[in-house]
């Protein structure tokens, strides 16, 4: 028996990303890069996603929105298309930070990495089910970190 639908996006970056899930499963995952026009590439997104899988938004159990770190506009987009579906459809939304989902599933302590802009790279130190304040440093600085570092590529 399939577990609950979930459908989560993000748009914190220069990309357009959903992905759908049931239960464990991934269903599918998909990301387009773009550096504008995500906002009117987001819904048709999901709605492709949803068909190309037999499903419909009244199915969704719950949504996942990316937020953040990243471009305040872009997270601005995801953040009211799942606040708008979730009152709409009567599920809930639930944010999830880029750090939370890089280290979902990693024990122990490790840093997680997210690129910035201009040779910077936003990092969280992680430890469990604790985590410090995130923090921007200079890319060269990953380089001297007192745990293991987990980057996007490392997925």
């Amino acid at each position: 028996m399939a577990g609950p639908l979930v459908l989560g996006f993000d748009t914190s970056a220069a990309h357009c990303a959903a992905a759908l899930v049931s239960g464990d499963r991934l269903l599918e995952a998909r990301s387009e890069e773009m550096g504008r026009g995500q906002a009117e590439r987001l819904m048709p997104m999901l709605e492709e996603l949803l068909a190309a899988h037999g499903h419909a938004w009244a199915d969704l159990a719950a949504l996942g929105v990316g937020t953040g770190p990243g471009n305040f506009t872009g997270i601005r987009i995801a953040v009211a298309a799942a606040r708008g579906l979730a009152l709409g459809l009567g599920i809930p939304a639930v944010g999830v930070s880029g750090f939370e989902a890089r280290a979902e599933g990693h024990e122990g302590p490790l840093w997680v990495a997210i690129g910035a802009p201009r040779g910077m790279v936003w990092l969280q130190r992680r430890d469990g089910s604790t985590q410090g304040a995130p923090d921007l440093r200079p890319a060269a600085a990953a380089a001297a970190l007192d745990a293991p570092l987990l980057w996007l590529s490392d997925l």
